[in-house]
């Protein structure tokens, strides 16, 4: 009985270990936020111009083309933005979050509504360890990003004005030193800029009335 009782902890134990796992993980609301919460000026980014150009340089196929570790990163001025790096797991080769990573997103999602962040826009950066094609990496990453964009938007309800995604493959590892690590999987959210205060309208000045004739 003993032994038996022994084993069925151990397979408590096992399970515990496992199990919420995913949960432990997750980062808190607070922690996201501590990381956001530290703009100082807005980055002059084109997303869009930024986008077009990984797509041509992932198509780089010449032989004096330097290995993943040496690459220059293609927009190092990302590394300036406040940015919090986080695991999100996806569907092998594909675009589809993990439900055990929606926990994750939500919590993205409550620290962008989070009174100290909603004065500003924000980046999601996708990356893609330096595995497989270089120009699939880049298509794969930019998915990824448009998927957390598209998920926060559609089902955290974040108004899409405030985020963007942009994929960036492999061409600007977070460990360029360990081109194939996992931690080049990572999803970065990123504090781009500050949202214009909109001016009060100008109240329309009152007509003045015709004076009265005197009688």
């Amino acid at each position: 009985m003993r032994a038996l009782h022994q084993i069925g902890l151990l397979g408590l134990g096992v399970l515990m270990l496992l199990a919420p796992a995913s949960a432990q993980n997750a980062p808190t609301r607070d922690d996201i936020v501590a990381k956001l919460d530290k703009y100082q000026s807005d980055l002059e980014l084109d997303v869009p111009e930024l986008r077009k150009q990984v797509t041509e340089r992932s198509k780089s196929r010449g032989k004096s083309e330097p290995p993943p570790q040496k690459r220059t990163a293609i927009a190092p001025d990302l590394n300036k933005l406040p940015a919090f790096n986080v695991d999100i797991t996806f569907d092998v080769d594909t675009p589809i979050i993990q439900p055990d990573s929606y926990q994750t997103v939500g919590r993205i999602a409550d620290a962008m509504v989070h009174s100290s962040l909603l004065p500003y826009t924000f980046l999601i950066v996708g990356h893609i360890e330096a595995n497989g094609k270089r120009e699939g990496n880049a298509i794969l990453s930019q998915r990824r990003a448009d998927a957390i964009r598209e998920t926060l938007v559609n089902t955290f309800k974040i108004s899409a004005k405030r985020i963007q995604s942009v994929g960036l493959g492999e061409e600007q590892l977070l460990d360029s030193a360990r081109p194939t690590a996992p931690v080049n999987n990572q999803i970065q959210i990123m504090t781009l800029s500050k949202i214009p205060e909109t001016e009060p309208a100008a109240t329309p000045a009152a007509k003045k009335q015709p004076a009265k004739k005197k009688k």
